[in-house]
């Protein structure tokens, strides 16, 4: 029997909740009565255009298979949810698609009833068949992104008892599946009636608050508000989504975009490129043209950026190799030469978060790990978690490059007529690939050092398109990469560390990491019963992978850098969790 209660649906499944809202560890912020989330203005009025710039380009209008370069607007503006997260939670969410949600008293099942006012941009009903083709096709079809089948691979089927219930079957209890379901994309099953592959290019019929209207393939793509968007009152939509128009204008080199700001083409820039916010925003530029220069805090979970070893190609399937380039890398050199002291090091996958691990391991987590079996490394037990390097500013990085060279030699390596060979001779050789030429002055320096030891660093600039299919089918030694990570941390884990997905292509788990002990750990994000233990089982996740060696640690910002126009009207209270170009997008509005 299932009891209805419009309030938290935590972890416990002793019984079963329908609600308005649901939070993972933590009851809802917000009422059931609630108007408006608090970092929107509910009262923004609607109207005009709002442009942005987006690097990259696009050939495909399909944003769920996993070939092509994707249009960023489709699945952001076009395509509702089954509900919507809060931005100021750690994982809350709220009613959207569906007006309310349940699990079942033995958590082997979660449902959801869809508001009957919902409807598609065609006019039809969003019903439940329409779910549960939308799930179908995204974790059965051959053509869609791997992400999705290994995010939701705890579901064993999907029901439709009625019109408007859907009913998801797990596997087994999960303690977030039910939440990370609400996060399925819903669009019509008339979207892809032969499949993914022959809807290639294909736009599918969604629900969202814009309608398509034009674009010119690769460059520039055109959206209009749905000025009878069915869902514009509900609370996790007043006050957001307000421009009448929406542009995105796509740029290859970044000297275009500078001047196409300069020109008055966009409204909103977000600024990635420390150099950039050091010399491009003069304030005299800025006043003449309207605009106004920003620092918008960022206290979310920074992940993991860095460069990524692929441990299925020599020479990095050796954690002795790995581990010598985290030693050669000179993160402070770089900070200061090129990226005018503006980054902080990254030094975990959950950085910036309580979910990082630090120094050696006690009570719950040293328990956890040391009932993981005698595959883990037992450095993992009795060390400090493994820390970045820091180069001396009076030694600079000679230090740091010795001991890289002490472990190639322990690899194996030895040093003759300027290079590090193997037993059989061949060099010590391997390739960072990279679609960006940013990245040609960044790694300048890691490669002359690299060459005083004696190793030799390739650098490949690839178009994106050549570089996706390269990292697709793990065609590559070295990238740089980000493992985005979120406040609650969950089944994306296995997407980057599982061993299914170090043999499906293109999936996240760039580094191929398939280790016995780190499966076991996968196990608990599913049966973790309060934030403490999500809190520990993700600091040993944490720990056992960064003493692998799998990254070099890069860098990340703890500002969001933006540029925009002094008419542009941004809510006073910035969320805590943000996207510093979806939160302006749909919350913003014109003075």
């Amino acid at each position: 029997m299932k009891t209805l209660v419009p309030l938290l649906l935590s972890f416990s499944t002793a019984t079963a909740f329908a609600a308005y809202g649901l939070g993972l560890g933590q009851e809802p912020k917000y009422p059931a009565d609630f108007r408006a989330y608090e970092y929107v203005n509910p009262d923004a009025p609607k109207g005009g255009v709002f442009s942005l710039p987006i690097q990259g380009g696009f050939d495909t209008f399909n944003p769920f298979t996993l070939k092509g370069d994707k249009e960023v607007g489709v699945l952001m503006l076009t395509v509702d949810k089954l509900t919507d997260n809060s931005w100021d939670e750690p994982f809350s969410m709220y009613g959207l698609l569906a007006e309310d949600f349940s699990l079942a008293e033995d958590g082997l099942s979660a449902t959801f009833r869809l508001n009957p006012k919902a409807k598609f941009h065609n006019g039809d009903p969003v019903l439940a068949k329409d779910v549960a083709a939308s799930f179908r096709l995204l974790t059965q079809d051959k053509a869609a992104n791997p992400s999705y089948r290994i995010y939701w691979s705890d579901v064993a089927k999907v029901e439709t008892p009625d019109d408007r219930t859907v009913v998801f079957r797990f596997k087994q209890r999960n303690a977030e599946l039910h939440m990370v379901l609400g996060q399925l994309p819903v669009f019509s099953h008339k979207s892809y009636p032969e499949g993914l592959e022959k809807g290639a290019n294909k736009m599918p019929i969604g629900s969202g608050p814009y309608r398509f209207v034009k674009a010119d393939i690769g460059r520039m793509s055109e959206y209009a508000r749905d000025k009878n968007y069915w869902a514009q009152n509900l609370p996790t939509r007043k006050g957001r989504y307000n421009f009448d128009t929406v542009r995105f204008k796509y740029f290859k080199d970044n000297s275009v975009r500078l001047e196409g700001l300069k020109a008055g083409q966009y409204d909103f820039v977000y600024e990635n490129i420390a150099r950039n916010w050091a010399r491009a925003y003069p304030g005299e530029m800025l006043a003449k043209r309207g605009l106004g220069k920003y620092e918008w805090v960022q206290q979310s979970n920074a992940g993991m950026q860095g460069f990524v070893m692929n441990m299925r190609r020599v020479p990095f399937n050796n954690i002795l190799v790995r581990q010598a380039m985290v030693e050669s890398f000179d993160f402070e050199s770089v900070n200061a030469r090129i990226f005018y002291g503006a980054y902080r090091r990254s030094n975990s996958f959950f950085t910036n978060s309580e979910m990082a691990a630090t120094g050696k391991p006690q009570g719950a987590e040293l328990k956890l790990l040391q009932s993981l079996g005698n595959t883990l490394d037992p450095a993992v037990l009795n060390q400090p978690v493994p820390e970045p390097p820091q180069t001396d500013p009076k030694t600079g990085i000679r230090p740091n490059l010795l001991k890289a060279r002490a472990l190639l030699e322990k690899a194996g390596y030895r040093y003759k007529n300027g290079k590090l060979t193997d037993s059989q001779g061949k060099p010590l050789t391997f390739e960072f690939l990279t679609a960006s030429k940013n990245y040609e002055r960044i790694t300048a320096k890691w490669q002359r050092d690299l060459a005083k030891i004696g190793v030799t660093m390739n650098i490949r600039v690839t178009d994106p398109a050549l570089y996706q299919r390269r990292l697709n089918d793990f065609d590559f030694d070295m990238t740089i990469t980000v493992y985005a990570n979120s406040e609650s941390p969950g089944n994306e884990q296995y997407d980057y560390f599982g061993c299914d997905a170090a043999k499906i292509p293109g999936s996240q788990n760039l580094a191929g990491v398939c280790r016995p002990e780190v499966e076991k750990l996968l196990k608990h994000f599913g049966s973790f019963t309060n934030r403490e233990e999500l809190k520990t089982t993700s600091r040993a996740l944490d720990r056992t992978i960064r003493h692998q060696y799998i990254i070099v640690p890069a860098w990340y910002a703890d500002r969001y850098r933006v540029v925009y126009r002094n008419n542009l009207g941004i809510p006073q209270q910035l969320p805590k969790y943000y996207d510093p170009i979806t939160f302006p997008l749909s919350s913003g509005w014109w003075k």
